[in-house]
């Protein structure tokens, strides 16, 4: 392990500062049969691992997140209580800090080959038995992207985890979130910096026309639109404020496109050697969150997974505020999908 070199976003006031570190693991064997080169996983971890190797807790990003996407739940009395918990927290291929089109030497850009979310599945794998050298972990952790990936880990690994927990999952991408996110890709390139080999430049109208679509408009829903934008003058200034802080995030365009694509082919039941229904099969606990509403993930994709899943639980988030309900956007939605989360795996 060596520490990062790639470049990580601005930090944010709410944030854990951890030492970033990367696991060098060579070539990675994608499951379309290409292979992504000096593949490089980066990771952050809080907590001490056990003398049985056995409280590790894996948490999995979202699109187009980072390894500090469920800050909010880390810390000591919180869900992923660090002094119960190893908290491991995995960049997923293509966020710009794991190996991804902006940053690898050898696949650059549109050279890079396409990857699935069960690639990234294969990378997380790799990190936690050859790496850190732990072979079953106490539970798997995501919301959206992440919440997708806890799915799958069950489906790819029976076993492995002893419980997961999904937050505004999918375990088939919705067709409802493919075109959301097709409508996104568009928005980048049509900007005039993108051309048939990739962006020249970075697409600055693309990603304000991006912010408007995923941030202001699907991220939340009109009522929670409302609390921080009760007229027509505070919605644009609210507007501006969020294309600056989507432009000092950096996020690369490349590394949109290419998550974006893995994020709309997702399907449990494709899993190589799962015949039927991939989540029937589960038998671990399982708890699903999900808002009454949801302008991204629609939330009958997560209620159409607790029904598949035979142990699973259900839970509604108490939110107006849609997608971003599994976030700390609301100190009430923290605190109530902290004390769900922690109930749930404290049991």
């Amino acid at each position: 392990m060596s520490k990062a070199a790639f470049l990580h976003p601005p930090m944010q006031p709410e944030w854990i500062e951890r030492q970033h570190q990367i696991a060098e693991l060579g070539d990675l064997e994608l499951e379309n049969g290409e292979v992504i080169h000096d593949y490089r996983q980066s990771f952050v971890t809080h907590g001490e691992l056990n003398s049985e190797r056995s409280n590790l807790v894996l948490v999995c990003i979202s699109l187009t997140g980072n390894h500090h996407r469920l800050d909010f739940l880390i810390g000591p009395g919180k869900a992923l209580d660090t002094d119960r918990y190893f908290v491991v927290c995995a960049d997923p291929i293509g966020n710009g800090l794991s190996t991804s089109p902006s940053n690898s030497a050898v696949q650059p850009r549109m050279q890079f080959p396409r990857f699935a979310i069960r690639d990234m599945i294969r990378a997380q794998y790799r990190l936690l038995t050859e790496v850190l050298e732990v072979n079953r972990v106490h539970a798997v952790v995501g919301a959206s992207m992440g919440g997708m990936q806890a799915l799958q880990w069950a489906v790819s690994h029976p076993g492995l985890a002893g419980r997961i927990v999904a937050m505004t999952p999918m375990a088939r991408t919705h067709p409802w979130a493919a075109l959301v996110v097709e409508t996104a890709r568009r928005c980048l390139t049509a900007d005039p910096e993108w051309s048939e080999t990739g962006f020249r430049s970075r697409p600055a109208r693309g990603w304000a026309a991006y912010t408007a679509l995923m941030t202001a408009l699907l991220a939340r829903t009109p009522a929670a639109v409302q609390e921080f934008a009760p007229d027509m003058a505070s919605a644009q200034r609210w507007l501006a404020t969020l294309t600056e802080q989507t432009e000092s995030g950096g996020f690369d365009a490349h590394d949109y496109l290419y998550q974006s694509w893995a994020y709309e082919a997702h399907d449990v039941d494709g899993t190589p050697g799962v015949q039927g229904n991939a989540l029937a099969a589960i038998k671990v606990p399982a708890l699903i969150a999900a808002p009454p509403l949801d302008l991204f993930n629609p939330v009958e994709s997560a209620h159409l997974a607790a029904q598949q899943i035979i142990s699973a639980r259900l839970v509604e988030i108490p939110s107006v505020q849609g997608h971003q309900a599994a976030t700390a956007t609301r100190s009430e939605d923290s605190l109530f999908l902290n004390h769900a989360i922690g109930e749930f795996l404290h049991e």
